[in-house]
């Protein structure tokens, strides 16, 4: 009958994402693919606007809110509860009150009752990076090390002397595809540089796709300053491994506790993001550079990591290799990770893994330590 069957009922499958988003039409067409229905589509912009949500009768993926920008500035309204600014093209602006939105907003789709895919305050968790990284220390999986709370440049700075650390990332609190993020060195206090995809113009920052060096402080501390006020997380410096010259890490996208899709991403500079003009590195290259030993083991990090996000389906982790293949880490877990368009495992993407965990009765586990 191309349904979903919950206990007695007869649930339906609904995303609440942006219509006309890949995203959506990749879960869409999965749903197809599966024989299902196509999923009812919630657009942000009315839960934002009027508070339409799906209702008690459907399975509910919630996706990202990314890549409109009037949803971005109904986000930072509603956060902030006062009238907001459209951001320019790619303009760091407001994100915590964009977060404090998504809360908000999220707490409106739990309301209306439907079964989600993803819990909450899990996406929460996973979008707050300092809280992220807390989670994932206390149930032992391996992060980099954090600096305390810092509130602007010079903390930084003071927060690095105390630690005894010449090296860091600077992360945005609830930035993500590494918007706002500086890998900083520093050699004193006159030899300072920074790694960015952050671009300076009058006086505002913003995202470019490509990644520049900054060697005067002056820049470095006005763009940590800028990006203070909406929270920061900072980490040491985690030396990721190599290969033909480019420095590398995974995203792994876990699905109902498996991991099973994987992409090696690699660059020349410390952020491999494939939309700053990276590219897609050989797996296989990978797996046997490190050794089958250190592959399982990575991968059982990643299981571990998603884990401490019980109540949802899918989680896209991070993880980085050492130097020399020594050991590996986890930079982050992503919330709406799973966009990884023709990585296949089992002839499933990312979206027809979900979809097949679905149908086979996916509920969450509890977490694991």
């Amino acid at each position: 009958m191309g349904t979903v069957h919950g206990g007695s009922r007869v649930v339906r499958l609904a995303v609440v994402g942006n219509p006309g988003n890949r995203r959506v039409a990749l879960f869409a067409a999965a749903a197809e693919r599966a024989g299902l229905p196509a999923p009812r589509v919630y657009p942000w912009r009315d839960v934002l606007l009027s508070g339409r949500v799906p209702g008690p009768d459907e399975l509910v993926r919630v996706d990202s809110p990314g890549e409109d920008a009037e949803v971005d500035r109904l986000l930072r309204e509603l956060g902030s509860g006062r009238p907001a600014v459209p951001a320019g093209h790619g303009e760091i602006l407001g994100t915590a009150a964009a977060f404090a939105g998504l809360r908000e907003a999220l707490g409106r789709v739990a309301a209306g009752g439907g079964r989600l895919l993803s819990r909450p305050a899990d996406i929460l968790a996973m979008t707050a990076k300092p809280r992220c990284h807390a989670l994932l220390a206390a149930a032992g999986v391996a992060v980099p090390p954090a600096l305390p709370p810092v509130h602007g440049y010079e903390s930084l700075r003071a927060a690095m002397a105390a630690a005894g650390w010449s090296r860091v990332f600077v992360k945005p609190a609830y930035g993500s595809s590494a918007s706002g993020v500086l890998a900083l060195a520093a050699g004193g206090r006159r030899r300072v540089t920074a790694v960015t995809s952050v671009e300076l113009s009058a006086g505002r920052i913003f995202n470019n796709l490509r990644v520049r060096r900054y060697d005067d402080e002056a820049s470095i501390a006005e763009i940590v300053d800028r990006l203070a006020p909406d929270g920061l997380h900072v980490e040491r410096w985690y030396p990721k491994a190599a290969l033909g010259g480019r420095v590398l890490d995974l995203r792994v996208v876990v699905i109902a506790g498996r991991p099973r899709h994987v992409v090696v991403r690699t660059g020349r500079s410390p952020m491999t993001n494939l939309h700053l003009g990276n590219a897609r590195g050989d797996v296989a290259a990978v797996r046997a550079a490190a050794g089958e030993q250190a592959w399982q083991a990575a991968m059982r990090t990643c299981a571990r990591a998603a884990a401490c996000f019980p109540g949802t389906l899918h989680a896209g982790v991070d993880l980085m290799f050492r130097a020399r293949w020594g050991d590996h880490a986890v930079a982050e877990v992503n919330a709406f990770g799973d966009l990884l368009p023709g990585v296949l495992a089992d002839r499933l993407d990312t979206y027809g893994a979900q979809v097949a965990a679905v149908l086979d009765g996916w509920a969450g586990a509890p977490c694991a330590t």
